[in-house]
């Protein structure tokens, strides 16, 4: 434990120094008079936004409860894996999860519609769909297992595109460009539409597979490509945007229930405060990392979105997730992202 703190602390200095908290406030610790106490697991990096927001959450849930709930937090996969833990938020050993919408698609699909290429210009573009009809759509699917969203989606950000070493300003420049992706149905139609060599590999195998060439390049938004120090094995980085990813609050339905009315209130009143705290958060973060990465000898090129979204219009990725996703999905999705064909 003693290394991972330290390794943490390390990696804080990449983050804004406003959007981390202490290691040994995020550890949980044993409840002492708390009627209800519930584990929240995350995957991330202890100082994380995600996780300085949610300690926050749960300090402030504890003190409008009258210390009736105490929520404790277990970050950087301490319980276990992505897929391991959206099965223990199902079955309920685990009450409260922080799931990115592209693993939360093995479960409910719709939650991956937001996670196709080229969908949003802008966080303003973001937030009027995700906190609108498109985001009040996907929580309703969302109900329909044993999991609940317990409050509005959270930011994982945008990804972009790094390589170590052709440069990638153009659609064409994909053509044979072999990248990792994550284990994503859409990322992977995505690169494969644009003539990429998409190649799935787990996310701790990543460093390794850039720095011995196995891979040319790889995506992911920047504090990843920050706290995982890609930078070390990665030359480029070219801010496509080609995919923006957020981050759910997930609830196990029994557990959300036992809570009387007004706790549940204030669980989600509070998750949603802090929801727009770690929004804030990485908006600063993603700008403030180009600065930081640069010194580190990483070069960033930007690129022409809309010439990437029209060479994908020509091919038949929109037509065909449309077909899976079906009518309904489709028309929420295009109200926020325009026509897609």
């Amino acid at each position: 434990m003693t290394q991972r703190k330290s390794t943490a602390i390390t990696r804080r200095k990449l983050l804004l120094a406003g959007a981390a908290v202490p290691l040994c406030a995020i550890l949980s610790r044993p409840a002492a008079a708390a009627e209800f106490t519930y584990k929240l697991a995350t995957g991330q990096d202890p100082a994380h936004p995600v996780n300085a927001r949610a300690k926050e959450a749960a300090d402030r849930i504890k003190e409008a409860t009258s210390g009736r709930l105490e929520i404790n937090l277990f970050p950087a996969n301490q319980l276990g894996s992505d897929t391991d833990l959206l099965t223990q938020v199902r079955n309920g050993s685990v009450e409260l999860f922080n799931l990115s919408s592209l693993i939360l698609a093995t479960l409910v699909p719709a939650a991956g519609i937001v996670n196709l290429g080229f969908l949003f210009p802008n966080y303003d573009a973001v937030w009027k769909a995700m906190d609108g009809e498109l985001g009040a759509y996907i929580r309703a699917q969302i109900a329909k297992t044993p999991v609940m969203a317990v409050s509005k989606p959270w930011d994982n950000g945008f990804r972009h595109i790094t390589s170590s070493g052709r440069k990638i300003k153009t659609p064409d420049d994909l053509k044979g460009f072999k990248l990792r992706v994550p284990a994503a149905p859409n990322l992977t139609s995505l690169f494969l539409a644009l003539g990429a060599g998409p190649a799935p590999i787990n996310f701790n195998e990543v460093y390794s597979a850039l720095q011995t060439k196995v891979v040319d390049g790889q995506e992911n938004p920047l504090p990843i490509i920050a706290t995982a120090r890609l930078y070390e094995v990665q030359k480029t980085c070219s801010l496509t945007g080609h995919v923006w990813d957020n981050y759910w609050i997930l609830g196990n339905k029994r557990a959300f229930q036992k809570l009387p009315q007004d706790v549940q209130e204030i669980v989600t009143r509070e998750f949603d405060r802090s929801a727009n705290d770690e929004r804030a958060d990485i908006a600063k973060l993603s700008e403030s990392l180009r600065t930081d990465l640069t010194a580190k000898g990483m070069q960033f090129l930007d690129v022409d979105r809309s010439a990437f979204r029209q060479a994908l219009a020509k091919t038949s990725f929109y037509a065909d997730w449309k077909s899976k996703f079906g009518e309904e999905a489709w028309v929420q999705l295009e109200k926020a992202a325009g026509k897609l064909r």
